[in-house]
């Protein structure tokens, strides 16, 4: 009987097992309520091993945090290809919808808003968090050959996307809601 030598994962798979993992253990909790022991028994493997893997917790989360980035980036070019046209709208109009039923998995937008709660005292993670959205401004601007003031819409209407999606603004009939979610489109 012929048997198959088993298989190990190497320290690369490892390391994205631990960033997915590390996705949802930050959503749930924060940066600041996240422990990487958390982390690690979510993942499987040992508090050590995620130590070898990531110096420390500020490592792990700015990973996770450009983990995301990447996440975003290929979401808006899956957008910017399925455009119904090249003009600037039709781009950006493609691109917002590949965004919003990106950020319809919960996890990365939480991550996203804590991402962005974290930077506001947390050196790297701002450094992170800033170097994301150069790449993504610059990658936006790109596609679309949208101006200045279209890209900066698209951001805005993002954010305000993040926010209604958060305090699950459609479950609430009212003025204030419907103001704020006419013509905003989610899944």
């Amino acid at each position: 009987m012929k048997t198959e030598a088993r298989r190990l994962s190497t320290a690369e798979e490892r390391r994205e097992t631990v960033l997915r993992t590390a996705i949802g253990a930050f959503a749930a909790r924060g940066y600041f309520g996240t422990t990487t022991g958390e982390v690690a028994k979510a993942a499987g493997i040992s508090q050590a091993y995620v130590y070898r893997l990531f110096p420390n917790k500020e490592a792990l989360f700015t990973a996770v945090v450009e983990h995301c980035f990447v996440r975003v980036r290929a979401a808006l070019e899956r957008g910017a290809a399925e455009a119904r046209g090249s003009s600037p709208e039709a781009v950006l109009d493609s691109m917002g919808d590949a965004y919003a039923r990106l950020i319809s998995d919960n996890d990365l937008m939480l991550v996203q808003l804590h991402a962005q709660a974290a930077a506001v005292s947390e050196p790297a993670v701002r450094e992170a968090v800033r170097t994301g959205y150069a790449r993504t401004v610059e990658y936006v601007r790109g596609a679309s050959g949208g101006g200045e003031e279209q890209i900066q819409q698209f951001f805005a209407v993002g954010m305000l996307c993040h926010l209604l999606v958060s305090i699950d603004a459609e479950a609430v009939d009212a003025p204030w809601t419907r103001t704020l979610t006419a013509g905003i489109t989610h899944y």
